[in-house]
């Protein structure tokens, strides 16, 4: 009915990608595997893509163009269905591994580049799978309460709760009465305030209290302490136990590939600086071999640029101790100013100085939480 162009049923087509993906496994010893579809687009596609952009100019020039405005369609299409996806994660982990592919074989090979440099490259990128492996571990879930039942905060007396160590002050009878009526929509603010007179929120669908700054993942599900954002790229939050690993991750990606496009540059553009052979390199088309590296460099310079933007906003974030969810929620809510032409949104909430901010970021979840007054409850 498709191909002849006649109507469908209300979801007919998506039921049949389901099916597809359900169906496509892969035989194994101890039963047959199934095949995440996300996996499959990267492993294919990006190899064809940098050979077809090899064979002319502007053949690599319209391929390098268009590959990121499909992998942002891509990206707002899954964020818009709240759907977690490995696309993007394959995508990052095949590059790496594809741009070191071509390197050993079409760089190295042309012996303008030392032991020593392959080996320090190689460093570079073991201590990023390294650290993004460290990122790619718990953020900082809160633990969801057994069986989904309702936490022990909602049995709480009538009278408020004093002297508790955390500094919690008190708990008003009408907004226990509300929680345990289940009138609460949303985020329901608690009056319970810590000492730096932050509020504490409940959060109905996970069923539990959060702390100051932890929020609720829709794409995970969860709600994690200090919440920056979900980031698809390692397809998962980053939060207070994995903020600094994925610092760490970005900025050894970032040393690793201007160092791997330099060597590249000096391999195959000799006698010219990186960042003018960048944009006019005359031999980098006389051989297939050079077009191929020429190529790559070029895709390993876009991913750069919009790894290295990324991590800019996070060290800016961290300069002024905000978040991306802080940051998000400031301009929703008009609460915070624009600075440095709107690269980042001071909040003025949590800023105590730049060296304080540093200092209570490398200190993300050195000691463990408290408990507060309503889990002791």
């Amino acid at each position: 009915r498709w191909l002849t162009c006649k109507s469908l049923p209300p979801g007919a087509l998506e039921r049949i990608a389901d099916t597809i993906a359900d169906r496509l496994r892969v035989p194994w010893f101890s039963g047959a595997v199934k095949i995440n579809v996300s996996l499959v687009p990267p492993l294919v596609l990006l190899p064809v893509f940098l050979h077809v952009a090899a064979l002319h100019f502007l053949l690599g020039l319209i391929i390098l163009t268009s590959l990121p405005v499909v992998v942002l369609w891509y990206y707002y299409l899954t964020h818009r269905r709240k759907e977690r996806t490995l696309f993007f994660l394959s995508l990052g982990l095949f590059s790496l591994s594809y741009m070191y592919y071509v390197f050993l074989r079409e760089v190295v090979p042309r012996g303008h580049v030392e032991y020593s440099q392959v080996v320090s490259l190689t460093c570079g990128l073991i201590l990023m799978l390294a650290a993004l492996s460290r990122a790619k571990k718990d953020p900082g879930y809160l633990p969801i309460p057994a069986g989904n039942e309702k936490p022990s905060h909602q049995r709480l007396p009538n009278e408020s709760v004093r002297g508790s160590s955390s500094g919690l002050h008190g708990i008003s009878a009408a907004a226990s009465s509300r929680a345990v009526n289940g009138e609460a929509k949303g985020y329901y603010r608690m009056s319970a305030e810590q000492p730096e007179g932050v509020k504490k929120d409940w959060c109905t669908k996970c069923q539990l209290v959060r702390p100051a700054r932890a929020g609720h993942c829709r794409l995970c599900g969860r709600c994690v302490r200090r919440l920056d954002h979900h980031c698809v790229w390692i397809n998962s939050c980053v939060g207070e136990h994995n903020h600094q690993a994925f610092i760490l991750a970005l900025s050894f990606f970032m040393l690793t590939s201007v160092y791997g496009i330099t060597l590249t540059l000096h391999t195959i553009c000799r006698g010219r600086t990186p960042f003018v052979a960048l944009f006019y390199c005359p031999g980098a088309y006389s051989d297939y071999s050079s077009a191929l590296s020429f190529t790559c460099v070029w895709y390993c310079a876009i991913v750069t640029a919009g790894m290295g933007y990324i991590l800019l906003i996070q060290l800016l974030n961290i300069s002024y101790n905000v978040t991306e969810r802080e940051a998000r929620l400031a301009l929703r809510d008009n609460t915070g100013r624009r600075l440095l032409g709107g690269l980042v949104i001071d909040t003025g909430q949590y800023n105590r100085g730049l060296l304080c901010n540093w200092g209570h970021f490398l200190s993300l979840g050195s000691s463990p939480p408290q408990r507060s007054a309503e889990d002791i409850v």
